[in-house]
């Protein structure tokens, strides 16, 4: 595992959503794979995807807010050998479609793209109800299902464009707010294979989606502290990069975990497992406590709910007093 340069001096002032990554990808997608097809339930607007629609009217359908039908339809179009996106919320993508997918996407083996913005807390205003904090778990769970939580813009587009050309169904979650975009279009973007973002010795810290700038920013301020952290962006929940995993851990022998998801089903258990079977090691868990969110500003959020850089620099002194122990 290399390090994987990232425009980092630049990214605060390089604000930008991951939904509009996904926008554009699918856009680059369809012109160079007449067999992509576009589904919404009823969400166009909100999940930016103008210039798909101006070039690509014929191969999208708005499926109205009938979320379960959509899926219904897109792993039927599927057996013709379309390539079925289909797009809304995260929490209707998943927790209102479970049924749907189990046995239509992923019992099947159907290779649908299911593509879901405005996940985790910073959803924000909206509320706990269509904060899903659960979804990364349900889906990693399923046979068959690809997971990809891309970091920032420029990431989820590259991704949007990478599980076009694989072979059976992924989720693909990203966001709704603006957040620094800050590793760059040659990237080598591999689904399953991990960044390493920083070199460390002390502590690893493996994050996903928008904690991943959180993450770098951490070890900002590890680093003036004396505390030298390694920063694995983990954009692949399944398959796992277990290898980049186990190779950090025995650099520095502690771990910690972040991403905008419940503390139970998602990557902190899915690394948790990798050091259960190969490395047992130290963990801290950066993650919502078991419990839904509420309606608010997304940075005072993720403030009141843990995941911001000060919980994860507490989170890694923690878990470094921990080794040896």
């Amino acid at each position: 595992m290399t390090i994987t340069p990232i425009a980092k001096d630049s990214a605060k002032e390089n604000l930008k959503e991951t939904r509009a990554g996904f926008g554009q990808g699918i856009y680059e997608f369809a012109k160079k794979n007449p067999k992509a097809v576009l589904l919404t339930a009823d969400l166009a607007g909100s999940m930016r995807i103008k210039k798909y629609l101006a070039e690509f009217s014929e191969r999208f359908f708005n499926c109205g807010v009938a979320e379960a039908n959509m899926i219904g339809v897109a792993a039927g179009m599927t057996i013709g050998g379309r390539i079925p996106f289909t797009t809304t919320f995260a929490n209707f993508s998943t927790g209102r479609v479970y049924d749907q997918i189990r046995q239509s996407v992923a019992y099947s083996d159907k290779n649908v793209k299911i593509c879901a913005s405005h996940a985790g807390l910073s959803l924000g205003e909206d509320g706990a109800t269509h904060q899903i904090l659960e979804d990364m778990g349900m889906m990693r769970m399923l046979p068959h299902m690809t997971v990809v939580v891309p970091c920032d813009y420029t990431q989820t587009r590259l991704a949007t464009l990478a599980v076009g050309d694989m072979k059976g169904p992924v989720y693909l979650r990203f966001g709704r707010p603006k957040m620094p975009d800050f590793t760059l279009e040659d990237q080598n973007f591999e689904i399953g294979k991990a960044q390493l973002l920083r070199e460390g010795s002390d502590v690893s810290i493996i994050a996903c989606g928008h904690m991943v700038w959180m993450a770098i920013e951490a070890a900002d301020e590890l680093a003036g502290r004396g505390i030298s952290a390694e920063v694995i962006n983990m954009h692949t929940i399944k398959p796992l990069d277990e290898e980049a995993i186990v190779k950090s851990l025995q650099k520095t022998g502690c771990v910690v975990t972040a991403e905008e998801h419940q503390r139970n089903g998602g990557l902190g258990d899915a690394v948790a497992q990798v050091c259960a079977r190969h490395l047992p090691s130290p963990q801290e868990f950066v993650a919502v406590d078991d419990s839904f969110g509420e309606s608010g500003p997304p940075a005072d959020l993720l403030a009141k709910y843990g995941l911001d850089r000060a919980h994860i620099v507490a989170a890694s002194e923690s878990v470094i007093k921990r080794k040896g122990v």
